[in-house]
């Protein structure tokens, strides 16, 4: 098992916006610092707590600042964008990287987003726009033939080619054929997870999810990938948790409960949830009632939350339970304080990692 970052990122009303840019920077130079194998930043546009609308710039500028690290858009939401210019955009970003790059794609899940591009989520439309945008994307970095590519939703034309003033489409990525993809899901038997299977795409499952929507998640994955003939990686599933680690269970809990973790459910999530009829997804049990679903009730079933050896048993339960994953997405709080989130990350990677991966055993 590997260990990755996957940050949204989070922020309350009233934060500066330019000092959070920095904090979250600052987060993923940690990280690579760390060991940690990947960082997925995601896509806003209307979303005070969610406050980054382009990704792509702050990775573009972590590519110097960090070494090994691959950094991903988590993700590229495809009704905010024309498929044309997300082609050269992306395809840029990853010769910027040099290939050190995934690109994740979704079609989002922000109402306010969805109303300033002019979807309606009731309809389902913003699935059928993403997966037609990622075919146009794909078609354009392998064979971009000229002409007029016309849909309900973009509309642009593919000059013909003029060879003697080096006139023509021509950003192909640094990966070939392109990077590798990566889509998140998030209910049962996700539909995105099918195409993952379909494509030979990253499958990644949200942190929001319990065991029994998890394991829904690899079935639509394999459902998707016996409809093409392939045969599915599990090191290649993504699952994301929410994830503290202290010296003692104790005070892992408490620093929890206290801080930016508890306070990002509290005053966000479980306000958010519930608008978007979503709050059941947390339920191990969906006759409970909704004011059952607290932090303390997430951290004793969902979030993984303790001591190294406490996390450590959790997180290969986690992994006997769903019959294996490759890498564990950790999901992003702002690190207040900042030093005991750096050693809750160091004691993620050089204590929890070793006693799952069997090291010195």
């Amino acid at each position: 098992m590997k260990l990755g970052f996957f940050t949204m990122p989070l922020h309350p009303p009233g934060s500066d916006f330019t000092q959070t840019l920095e904090d979250d920077l600052e987060q993923i130079i940690t990280l690579d610092q760390l060991g940690f194998h990947e960082a997925w930043l995601g896509e806003h546009f209307t979303s005070v707590w969610e406050n980054i609308p382009a990704p792509d710039l702050l990775l573009a500028s972590a590519i110097p600042q960090t070494e090994k690290i691959i950094l991903g858009t988590g993700v590229t939401c495809m009704p905010n964008h024309n498929p044309f210019v997300i082609a050269s955009r992306i395809a840029q970003l990853d010769h910027m990287c040099r290939g050190r790059f995934y690109w994740g794609v979704g079609s989002g899940g922000f109402p306010g987003d969805f109303e300033v591009f002019g979807f309606d989520p009731k309809t389902g439309e913003q699935r059928g726009m993403t997966r037609d945008a990622v075919d146009v994307v794909l078609q354009l970095w392998q064979d971009p033939r000229p002409g007029l590519y016309e849909h309900k939703h973009w509309r642009f034309t593919v000059p013909e080619p003029e060879s003697d003033i080096g006139l023509r489409f021509h950003l192909k990525p640094y990966q070939k054929p392109h990077p590798p993809i990566g889509v998140a899901g998030v209910s049962v038997k996700s539909g995105t997870l099918v195409r993952a299977g379909e494509e030979g795409w990253i499958p990644m499952s949200i942190n929001i999810v319990p065991t029994r929507i998890l394991k829904s998640h690899w079935e639509a994955v394999l459902e998707g990938a016996a409809t093409t003939g392939r045969t599915p990686d599990r090191s290649q599933w993504r699952v994301a948790r929410n994830v503290f680690v202290a010296e003692t269970t104790q005070e892992a809990r408490r620093c929890v409960l206290e801080g930016t973790m508890a306070r990002d459910f509290d005053d966000y999530f479980l306000r958010l949830l519930p608008k978007c009829k979503m709050l059941d997804l947390m339920k191990t049990d969906l006759d409970m009632p909704d004011s059952d679903v607290t932090p303390e009730y997430l951290m004793d079933n969902l979030w993984l939350v303790g001591s190294p050896d406490d996390v450590a048993e959790k997180l290969q339960r986690l992994q006997d339970d769903l019959g294996g994953f490759g890498v564990l997405l950790v999901l992003g709080h702002e690190w207040d304080p900042k030093d005991r989130w750096v050693e809750s990350m160091r004691l993620l990677q050089e204590e929890v990692l070793p006693r799952v991966n069997g090291v010195g055993e």
